[in-house]
C-alpha cells in the first residue's frame, strides 16, 4: 500500500504527516503561535521556543563525555564533540581545505571569490562576514559587550571572553600527543608542537631559508635587499630610501622633531609619536585571546604571547640560553662582551642596562617628584607612591582562599598568591634568576650594576635598598614601630613581632626531619640539624 504524502500548495515540498505540513506552512503564512513569557518572542515552533527558554534559564542539559563542558543545544555539543576527534566532515571544493563546521567552510570559501560585501562606514575596510564587521566596528567605537562573570573583565568579541574564561576554569581543551601538556589555545598549541618537530613552513624564495613562524620570514626577508644606494656618513650603514636615512641620522644628531601635544614627550619618527598617542587615548587595539590584555602595538601583543606559549625563539650563541624577546637577548650578550652602552653624566659610571642607569641616576639628584595627597609623603617613583596610597585605605575586600590574607587590590591577591604556588614569572635578564614580584626583580638588579644607592646620614652606611636602610636607622633612633596584641612588647622590625608572638601561641611550626621534633624558629631548627650532622 502506497504511503500517503502530503504536499504544501506553496512550494510544493511533500510531508508525510499532516502535522509536520502544518508545521511547515508556518513558514509561508509567518504564524509564531510560541511566545516566551519572559521576553516574548515568538517561534514557529514548540521546540525552538524550548531551545530560546534555556537563554534565560542558564540550562545546559548536553554534556561532552570527554572534557564534561556542557552545552543548550545538542547541535552544540556535536561541534564541540569534533575537538575531540579531529572530524572536519566539510571540504572546500576548490583547495579541498576540511573544516569542522559549516559555517567556518562558508566564510572560508569567499577568501577565493575575495567577495566582501560589508563595508566599515568609519574606515572603509571591506569584509567577507557580517559577523566579523561588527567585531570591526568595535575597535572604532570601543565597545566591549561581552562581559566574565567570574571578574567582570570585558571583551569586544564572545570568542575573547570564551578563551578568556578559560584562565577561571583552567580548561585546556588542546593537548599535545607528544608530550600530552594541555593549553587553552589551539594556536598555543600548534606554536609549541614546533618545539618537537623543529618543523619550519615558512620558506625564503630567494635563499631557500626557512622559519616557524611567517612574521620571522618577513624580518628576513629585507635583508635579500642589495640596492641601498643612501649611506649614512656617520657609521656607513646602507639604506634603500632616502627618507630611511634620514630617519636614521636622527640617532647620531638625537634630533626628535616629533612632539606630544599632551605631555611634550619628542621622538624622532612620526611613527614613534602616533603610538605614544594611544597612552594618552588609553587606546589599546591589540588585546590578548589568552588573558584578554590590551596592547597600543602588535609587537607588544605577540611578545606577550609569548607568556602563554613559552616560546623562547632566540638564543644566545655564546652559552646557548633562550629567550623570548630580541631585546633581552641583546642585553644579556652584554654579559659576555662585557659592553656598558649607558654612561651616567654626573659621574662617568658606565651600565649594560638603562632601567639600572635610570636608578643610579636618583643618587646624584635624590628627587621625589611624587607626594602622597592625603599626608605629604614624597616618592621618586610613581610605583611607591601607588603602594603607599593603599596604607591609608582601610578596606580589604579581596581575600586569599588558601590562608584568608586580606588584600586592598586584586592585583596584590593575585601576587600574595604566588607565595603559595610558587610562580615566579618575572626573571633575571642578566642571571636567570626568578621573582614573584617585579619589584623584587627590580632590587636584585643592584646586585648587577654593584650599586649602593641609599646611605646613613649618621654612621655612613650604604644599602641597595631604601627599605633596609630605614631598618638599619631604628639602630639609632630606638624606634620599634610593632607591637605584640598581647603583652605590648615593641619592636623594630614586623619580622621579629611574628617570631616573638609564637611565645605565646607556642606553635612550633619548623620539624625536623630526622628525628621529628618541633622548633618555634627557623634558626633554632638550623642549629639543631647540626647535632645530627655531627654524629
Amino acid at each position: 500500500m502506497k504511503e500517503k504524502t502530503y504536499s504544501c500548495d506553496v512550494c510544493h515540498k511533500n510531508f508525510t504527516q499532516k502535522g509536520s505540513l502544518n508545521i511547515h506552512y508556518r513558514i509561508h503564512t509567518g504564524v509564531k503561535p510560541f511566545s516566551c513569557v519572559v521576553c516574548h518572542k515568538s517561534f514557529s515552533q514548540k521546540a525552538n521556543l524550548d531551545v530560546h527558554f534555556r537563554t534565560h534559564t542558564g540550562a545546559k542539559p548536553f554534556s561532552c563525555n570527554v572534557c564534561l563542558k556542557r552545552f543548550s543545544r545538542k547541535c552544540l555539543l556535536d561541534q564541540h564533540y569534533r575537538i575531540h576527534t579531529n572530524e572536519k566532515p566539510y571540504s572546500c571544493d576548490v583547495c579541498h581545505k576540511s573544516f569542522s563546521q559549516k559555517n567556518t567552510l562558508n566564510a572560508h570559501q569567499r577568501t577565493h571569490t575575495i567577495e566582501k560585501p560589508f563595508t566599515c562606514n568609519v574606515c572603509q575596510k571591506s569584509f567577507s562576514h557580517r559577523s566579523v564587521l561588527i567585531a570591526h566596528h568595535r575597535t572604532h567605537t570601543f565597545e566591549k559587550p561581552f562581559s566574565c562573570k567570574e571578574c567582570g573583565k570585558r571583551f569586544s568579541q564572545r570568542s575573547n571572553l570564551n578563551t578568556h574564561y578559560r584562565i577561571h576554569t583552567n580548561e585546556k581543551p588542546y593537548s599535545c600527543s607528544m608530550c600530552n601538556k594541555s593549553f587553552s589555545q589551539k594556536t598555543c598549541l600548534n606554536t609549541h608542537f614546533l618545539t618537537h618537530t623543529n618543523e619550519k613552513t615558512f620558506s625564503c624564495h630567494i635563499c631557500g631559508k626557512v622559519f616557524s613562524q611567517k612574521s620571522n620570514l618577513n624580518d628576513h626577508i629585507w635583508t635579500h635587499t642589495i640596492e641601498k644606494p643612501f649611506f649614512c656618513n656617520v657609521c656607513g650603514k646602507g639604506f634603500s630610501q632616502k627618507t630611511n636615512l634620514n630617519t636614521h641620522l636622527r640617532t647620531h644628531t638625537e634630533e626628535k622633531p616629533y612632539s606630544c601635544d599632551e605631555c611634550g614627550r619628542r621622538f624622532s619618527q612620526r611613527s614613534n609619536l602616533n603610538t605614544h598617542y594611544r597612552i594618552h587615548a588609553n587606546e589599546k587595539p591589540y588585546s590578548c585571546s589568552v588573558c584578554g590584555k590590551g596592547f597600543s602595538q602588535k609587537t607588544n601583543l605577540n611578545t606577550h604571547l609569548r607568556t602563554h606559549t613559552e616560546e623562547k625563539p632566540y638564543s644566545c650563541d655564546e652559552c646557548g640560553r633562550r629567550f623570548s624577546q630580541r631585546s633581552n637577548l641583546n642585553t644579556h650578550y652584554r654579559i659576555h662582551t662585557n659592553e656598558k652602552p649607558y654612561s651616567c653624566s654626573v659621574c662617568d659610571r658606565s651600565f649594560s642596562q638603562k632601567t639600572c642607569l635610570n636608578t643610579h641616576f636618583l643618587t646624584h639628584t635624590n628627587e621625589k617628584s611624587f607626594s602622597c595627597h592625603m599626608c605629604g609623603k614624597a616618592f621618586s617613583r610613581k610605583s611607591n607612591l601607588n603602594d603607599h596610597s593603599w596604607t591609608h585605605t582601610i578596606e580589604k575586600p579581596y581575600s586569599c582562599d588558601v590562608c584568608g590574607k586580606g588584600f586592598s587590590q586584586k592585583t596584590n591577591l593575585n601576587t600574595h598568591l604566588r607565595t603559595h604556588t610558587k610562580e615566579k614569572p618575572y626573571s633575571c635578564e642578566v642571571c636567570g634568576k626568578g621573582f614573584s614580584q617585579k619589584g623584587n626583580l627590580t632590587s636584585h638588579y643592584v646586585i648587577h650594576t654593584d650599586e649602593k644607592l641609599f646611605s646613613c646620614d649618621v654612621c655612613g652606611k650604604i644599602y641597595s635598598q631604601k627599605s633596609n636602610l630605614n631598618v638599619h636607622y631604628r639602630m639609632h633612633t630606638k624606634e620599634k614601630p610593632y607591637s605584640c596584641i598581647i603583652c605590648n612588647k615593641h619592636f623594630s622590625q614586623k619580622i621579629i613581632l611574628n617570631k616573638h608572638l609564637l611565645t605565646h601561641t607556642n606553635e612550633k611550626p619548623f620539624l625536623c626531619d630526622v628525628c621529628h621534633k618541633h622548633f618555634a624558629h627557623k634558626s633554632n631548627l638550623t642549629r639543631h640539624l647540626k647535632t645530627h650532622t655531627n654524629k
